[in-house]
């Protein structure tokens, strides 16, 4: 009996090898890329996958989304400002067979094209368009990093810049410019109101000159007004129209 199983147990040692080298599982989000010989015979996946051992070699590719952060990036803009960028890009693989074979590790790849790109793109706006418009620019480097990266089998989703640094005084000069433009605003407004009330007295100026009773309504008003306020002395014209009025009063009797 013992003799026998020594017999069969580099048999059953070889078997068991055999189908640990042959039986591979998948999971759903991976897929396998198939070589034979060292040609590519196809992607399987996902599930159970059985190989010829030391005839077929299996490379496991991950279709998730994967979250690259674009290390910080020394950015001249075009006004010669001197930033630091850094951003996060989220990307993952939609052609197993081509980010296997067309490109050594796509990870890598990615990395360095998004550094480049990061420069290349912000290094063609000002300072403000950066601070501004990072939608636009987000669109326009993502764009560009899809159009090389599909080569690869790779689809870039998303690419969102997380933070630009500058230096203390140039944020200081960006203050005293931030507080110009707001004084700038506060004169203009105050001016166009100065304009409007002016355009308003003129024209109330004119309806009133139409009508010699209207203004000396107005007249009577403005010392109602004066007179209901604390004041201990009023000194105000007396009207020539009164004085004939009252002239005119004394000959009839």
């Amino acid at each position: 009996m013992l003799d026998n199983l020594a017999l069969y147990l580099p048999i059953i040692v070889i078997i068991v090898l055999f189908l640990a080298a042959a039986i591979k599982i998948l999971r759903e989000y991976e897929r396998g890329v198939i070589f034979t010989l060292g040609r590519f015979t196809g992607v399987k996946g996902p599930g159970l996958i059985i190989l010829i051992p030391y005839i077929q070699q299996m490379v496991r590719v991950d279709l998730r989304m994967i979250v690259l952060d674009v290390p910080t990036q020394d950015v001249i803009s075009r006004d010669n400002v001197s930033v630091r960028v850094s951003a996060v890009i989220y990307f993952r693989v939609v052609d197993p067979e081509r980010a296997t074979i067309q490109v050594e590790n796509f990870m890598q790849a990615t990395s360095e094209l998004s550094q480049t790109t990061l420069r290349s793109v912000l290094g063609k706006h000002d300072l403000d368009e950066m601070l501004a418009e990072r939608d636009k620019l987000n669109n326009d480097i993502q764009e560009i990093l899809d159009s090389h990266t599909d080569a690869w089998g790779i689809k870039v989703a998303n690419v969102e810049i997380k933070h630009v640094d500058i230096d203390q005084s140039m944020i200081r000069a960006i203050a005293r410019q931030a507080e110009a433009e707001r004084e700038r605003r506060a004169k203009i407004i105050n001016a166009e109101g100065e304009q409007q009330a002016a355009a308003k007295l003129l024209e109330a100026a004119e309806i009133l000159g139409q009508k010699p009773e209207a203004m000396q309504l107005r007249y009577l008003s403005t010392l109602a007004f004066i007179g209901g306020e604390q004041n201990s002395t009023v000194v105000f014209p007396f009207p020539v129209e009164f004085s004939q009025l009252l002239r005119a009063a004394a000959s009839d009797k």
